[in-house]
């Protein structure tokens, strides 16, 4: 199938939904996938309308300058990837150590034909009633994602020590701050690459990406690198 035509509504759609739990067409990295796709597009798409889609834009954007570098087929068209094209690798969703018990509703004590008795009639009411009890009781883990993130200061007298405090300072109901590194970027200057893990329903990370931008006197940017479900 791959993509659809990416100056519609639908085509931006589909490329907003697929990239909804990826940061990147293909695998972990910038690829020639990315470029296809990005190169399809004639701006930006409107954030408001496809976060998703608007948020991978701005990043791979940002290697314009090494789009002939980035591995891949440069001579495949972005209708190549996307739904239900096998032969990229995608992201690989984390498949559950068990299936699950079925949810469901079922009866779990179908009657035959026969006329129940008062007595079976009682002894099924009680099962079920004790079936619904423990599934009512039964809590489901918070969906969550480990998240990659880069937070770019604005030049090399920027003091690296002072903003990974301040971005390590925000606090939130379902967030966990992780390892860090410094990255050079060039020009003596580093970014500060960091993991997060946050509970899906509880953080939004454009909402933490704006938070971390309000410290202006050392943020510049910030860009979600990777992210994946847990």
């Amino acid at each position: 199938m791959g993509f659809a035509d990416l100056v519609t509504d639908a085509g931006l759609t589909m490329l907003n939904s697929w990239l909804e739990t990826r940061s990147y067409i293909v695998g972990y990295s910038p690829s020639q996938a990315d470029v296809a796709t990005h190169k399809a597009l004639k701006s930006a798409p409107d954030a408001a309308k496809y976060p998703y889609a608007a948020r991978w834009y701005k990043h791979i954007t940002s290697w314009t300058e090494e789009f002939a570098t980035l591995p891949g087929d440069a001579s495949k068209a972005y209708s190549t990837y996307g739904p239900e094209v096998t032969t990229a690798t995608l992201n690989p969703a984390k498949a559950p150590a068990a299936a699950e018990e079925e949810d469901d509703d079922v009866d779990l004590f179908g009657s035959d034909d026969e006329e129940e008795d008062a007595e079976a009639a009682r002894i099924r009411d009680e099962r079920l009633a004790e079936y619904k009890k423990k599934k009512e009781g039964k809590t489901k883990p918070a969906a969550k994602s480990v998240v990659t993130m880069d937070v770019k200061p604005w030049d090399d007298e920027t003091d690296m020590k002072a903003l990974e405090a301040s971005v390590r300072g925000i606090e939130k109901d379902g967030l966990v701050w992780g390892k860090s590194q410094l990255v050079a970027v060039g020009f003596g200057i580093k970014k500060l690459q960091i993991n997060l893990i946050i509970e899906d329903d509880k953080v939004g990370l454009d909402d933490l990406q704006e938070e971390i931008a309000e410290f202006e006197d050392y943020v510049q940017s910030t860009d979600v690198v990777a992210m994946q479900k847990l």
